[in-house]
């Protein structure tokens, strides 16, 4: 596996989906009544960019590697910040994104996983198998966020108003958290 172990690879593939972890939660807290099929589609859009996204970052190498660093926390943070502030507006409606088609989920998965692209590029440099590390990255995603979907909708359901609320500042705390970690 080059110079990482599966230990180092492991630990990597939980930090990189905490970002997703949260915004699973978030996306669980906005649907009323959850099934197996919407865990599956909300986790794969996670793992699926999660697993993908090192493995461009790995093939683009160190060429373009200053450019992806230097934008990919704006990017981060704008999408983040927009969807908390929209949650945020909707919760005393009864017009929550419980959305899980492909442009509700595009932008939240390319957001959770633009950090993950700056990983792969450093895996280049690790000399790691980059196909070993995006499964491993991947399926660590996929079970991290069925349980934050599972999570955020058992106590969503059951707090309704104030969840939603926790749930938008969540990623607004968060836009912000990507943000000040890449400023700092």
């Amino acid at each position: 596996m080059g110079n990482i172990n599966i230990f180092e690879l492991i630990i990597i593939g939980i930090s990189l989906s905490m970002d997703a972890v949260a915004v699973s939660i978030c996306k669980g807290l906005s649907i009323k009544k959850i099934t197996k099929k919407n865990i599956m589609i909300i986790s794969s859009y996670f793992s699926v960019f999660q697993a993908f996204m090192p493995f461009i970052g790995y093939i683009l190498g160190n060429s373009f590697e200053r450019y992806i660093v230097s934008i990919n926390h704006w990017i981060a943070f704008l999408i983040l910040l927009i969807i908390g502030i929209n949650m945020l507006k909707n919760v005393n409606s009864n017009n929550l994104n419980d959305n899980i088609d492909f442009l509700s989920m595009l932008p939240l998965a390319v957001a959770t996983s633009i950090d993950a692209l700056a990983v792969g590029v450093t895996l280049a440099f690790l000399d790691s198998n980059i196909i070993i590390s995006s499964l491993v990255i991947g399926i660590i995603t996929f079970i991290l966020t069925s349980f934050g979907v599972v999570i955020g909708n058992k106590y969503g359901n059951k707090y309704e108003k104030k969840a939603q609320i926790l749930g938008s500042l969540i990623l607004i705390i968060l836009s912000f958290k990507i943000l000040l970690e890449h400023l700092i």
